[in-house]
C-alpha cells in the first residue's frame, strides 16, 4: 500500500515502522502504518515487482476495491496491479511484500495474482485469521516483524517451489532491471521460448515481457524518486526514449514521471528515502 498524499501530507498522515535489522528471509520486506488522523485516508497501489501483502491490525477497518469488488481486511495484491485503491479510517496495518518467488511457496502456489486483490484468508484459511489476531495482539512492531517472519518462513519451507529454470530467470530480470530478452532467458536456462513463457506465468503470475516491464518501470521510479531528470532515467534505464519513459510510466502509474518524482508511495523504500523524518526503526 502506499499513500496517494504528498511527501508532506504523508509525514502528517502515517507513522511508519521498519525492522531494525534486514529480514532474514530474502526477498521479503516489511513496514508497519499507523495512521496519525482519524479522518478518512485514500490509498493508491502502485505497481511493484513483488506481491503485497496487507495485514489489519485493527483501528477502522481497511477496504480494498478493483475491478472485482470491494475487500475488507487482511489482503493480497497480485503484481502489476490496475485501478486498486483503499480507503479507511485509523488504519493499522502490516505491510509484507514478497518477491514473486517467495510469494508461490507462501501463498500456496496461487496463479491468480496478476494485479488482482485476493482475501488473505481464501489463500491461508483460519491461518490468516489466527496469524492477524496474534499480530493485533502484539505489543510492539519488533514484535509484529518477528511473527511475521516466522510465519513466512513456516509457509516457505512447506510450500510449493518454482522451477530453478523460472527462478533463474526472474533474477536475471531482477540483475539486469528488465534489460534482456525471453529468448536469451530460454536458451541460458534451457527452455524453449514456450515452454518458459508457459511455466513462468503460472509461477509468477506476470509473462516474462510483462514482468521485464514491471521491473524496468521500478527501477525508473526510483531513479525518478532520488531526483535524476526524465531524460536522464530514460537513456540510464533502457527506454527508447523519454516519451517512451512517459507513456510506461502512465501505463503503470497512471501519473506522470513528475509526479511519480515526488511520490510519497516510496516512502519506506531505502533507496529513494535514506532517512525520512517520519520512518522509524523498530
Amino acid at each position: 500500500m502506499r499513500s496517494a498524499e504528498s511527501a508532506p501530507g504523508a509525514a502528517a498522515v502515517w507513522d511508519i515502522a521498519t525492522p531494525s535489522r534486514p529480514v532474514l528471509l530474502p526477498g521479503v520486506s516489511m513496514a508497519g502504518f499507523r495512521a496519525r488522523t482519524a479522518d478518512p485516508v485514500d490509498l493508491s497501489v502502485v505497481p511493484y515487482p513483488a506481491v503485497t501483502v496487507a495485514v489489519d491490525l485493527g483501528g477502522g477497518p481497511l477496504a480494498v476495491e478493483d475491478g472485482g469488488g470491494r475487500h475488507e481486511g487482511s489482503v493480497v495484491v497480485g503484481l502489476a496491479p490496475s485501478g486498486v485503491h483503499g480507503r479507511g479510517r485509523g488504519i493499522e496495518c502490516m505491510q509484507l511484500r514478497l518477491s514473486p518467488l517467495v510469494a508461490h511457496a507462501a501463498l500456496g502456489g496461487s496463479a491468480e495474482l496478476d494485479g488482482t486483490v485476493v482475501p488473505l484468508r481464501d489463500l491461508w484459511g483460519r491461518e490468516a485469521e489466527r496469524t492477524q489476531e496474534r499480530l493485533r495482539l502484539a505489543g510492539s512492531w519488533p514484535e509484529r516483524f518477528a511473527i511475521a517472519e516466522a510465519t513466512l518462513a513456516r509457509r516457505v519451507e512447506a510450500g510449493p517451489r518454482v522451477d530453478p529454470e523460472v527462478a533463474f530467470a526472474w533474477g536475471q530480470l531482477v540483475a539486469h532491471r528488465g534489460a534482456v530478452r525471453v529468448e536469451r532467458l530460454a536458451a541460458e536456462a534451457g527452455w524453449s521460448r514456450k515452454r518458459l513463457w508457459s511455466r513462468f506465468r503460472s509461477q509468477i503470475g506476470l509473462n516474462p515481457k510483462r514482468a521485464a516491464q514491471l521491473v524496468r518501470f521500478d527501477d525508473a521510479a526510483h531513479r525518478l524518486a532520488t531526483g535524476c531528470s526524465a531524460a536522464q532515467v530514460a537513456a540510464e534505464a533502457g527506454y527508447a526514449d523519454q516519451s517512451h519513459l512517459h507513456r510506461d510510466v502512465r501505463a503503470f502509474a497512471g501519473v506522470t514521471p513528475t509526479a511519480v518524482a515526488a511520490a510519497p508511495w516510496l516512502a519506506v523504500d531505502g533507496t529513494a528515502w535514506a532517512a525520512p523524518a517520519y520512518l522509524t526503526k523498530a
